[in-house]
């Protein structure tokens, strides 16, 4: 098992990872603001659930957190976007577009500029 997560890119972590961060704080907001009873208390425990598999997938990158951080940062407010247009039927602001792509190009620079 370890030797295939070895063969994995660190990329597909991270975007599992964004994946399961975004899925589980939009379940748990979705829950407190929309939801009562038992369904609240479902909903909580999936958003839970999500915000585990997140941790979890994030630290199954075969490489060092400082080394992916960069990239996750960057995938991270991209994911974020479509899951906010997806649960909240949101778009982005001019702000937040010029904003999110300094965070992306940030994250690029932090993520492959190599000092040597």
């Amino acid at each position: 098992m370890l030797k295939f997560i070895q063969g994995i890119h660190p990329a597909i972590f991270v975007l599992i990872a964004t994946i399961f961060e975004v899925s589980g704080d939009a379940i748990i907001r979705k829950c407190i603001y929309e939801y009562t009873g038992v369904l609240r208390i479902i909903f909580l425990m999936l958003g839970a659930v999500f915000l585990f598999l997140y941790g979890f997938s994030l630290n199954l990158a075969p490489v060092e957190f400082k080394q992916v951080v960069g990239l996750y940062i960057a995938i991270l407010f991209i994911v974020w976007q479509i899951g906010n247009y997806i649960a909240f039927k949101s778009l982005p602001s001019v702000p937040i577009i010029i904003g999110g792509a300094l965070i992306v190009i940030g994250g690029m620079i932090v993520t492959f500029w190599e000092n040597k």
